[in-house]
């Protein structure tokens, strides 16, 4: 008889010497050959025993997770996140005076972190209930800040923004070859200097953002100058590396079998780092683009 994958019921005391587990699969005592449990129904309204049912599992509800959910609910979050880009970019060029840039901004900005907050912190990445909501809010944020980005702050204009998305997802392209030929190897050690690297650079760009308020440019990591660039390229390398263990985690979560909506948690991971990747590689353009 074929075990149970389960590891509770693998567990469970078996009978010695015949099949089954202890004290089930046996007549009750006195029981007729045939009957297992003996006549332990009461007989129907004809007066015949009762006719034993045997047991039927529940069946399985749910399905474990594979590529092409992985796929498909990246596509769906990736496709609201470019809807509303898209649309926010149109209703940020078309404002008069492009007045509706700055409150699509914020409250795409606000929104996102929000919920991407929620989401981590109280483990519901999986949930495509804040996932979507957040993929349209940062769709809020980027069509907006790209238009700043392409048509205020630099003269680059909608090129500009299609130089960005290409080089994303060539980026994305990229890593991914890497990750599948194993060129670079997830290891533990790896993941803490890529998460080390992670919190450094957001940690330099808090502090610049607060320095901006009581010096003119902060540090100087977001002003256009060398430095500037310099930073750029580093955020854009570690976000890229940051690909392979998004990679890697929806791996894990094959080869565990996890249950298929785990897929909205590649989604929303993928989701982030390519927003942080495609604002870099704006913010980089700019540098070169300015009057």
């Amino acid at each position: 008889m074929r075990t149970t994958s389960n590891p509770v019921f693998k567990n469970l005391p078996k009978q010695q010497g015949g099949g089954g587990y202890a004290n089930f699969g046996q007549g009750m005592p006195g029981a007729p050959a045939g009957q297992p449990y003996g006549n332990q129904y009461p007989p129907n309204q004809y007066g015949q025993p009762g006719q034993y049912q045997p047991y039927t599992p529940p069946a399985q509800t749910t399905r474990s997770i594979t590529i092409d959910d992985i796929v498909t609910k990246t596509a769906m979050t990736l496709g609201v996140l470019s809807v509303t880009a898209l649309v926010s970019y149109i209703l940020s060029a078309t404002s008069a005076n492009n007045a509706l840039a700055m409150p699509l901004m914020l409250v795409g900005l606000i929104g996102g972190l929000v919920l991407a907050l929620v989401a981590i912190f109280g483990n519901k990445t999986d949930n495509p209930a804040i996932v979507l909501p957040y993929a349209a809010f940062e769709g809020l944020f980027l069509g907006a800040i790209s238009f700043v980005f392409a048509n205020i702050i630099s003269v680059g204009g909608t090129g500009m923004i299609a130089q960005a998305v290409l080089g994303t997802f060539g980026v994305f392209a990229g890593m991914l070859v890497v990750y599948k030929t194993g060129a670079i190897r997830v290891t533990p050690r790896f993941t803490r200097m890529i998460i080390g690297a992670t919190i450094g650079v957001v940690v330099l760009m808090l502090g610049n953002l607060i320095a901006s308020f009581f010096t003119d440019g902060g540090f100087g990591l977001r002003d256009g100058g060398p430095i500037a660039i310099i930073f750029s390229l580093i955020c854009i390398a570690i976000a890229a590396f940051s690909f392979l263990l998004d990679f890697d985690a929806a791996d894990d979560l094959i080869r565990a079998q996890a249950p298929e909506k785990a897929a909205w948690s590649v989604a929303f991971g993928l989701t982030v780092t390519l927003v942080w990747l495609y604002l870099e590689i704006l913010r980089l353009l700019s540098y070169f683009n300015n009057d």
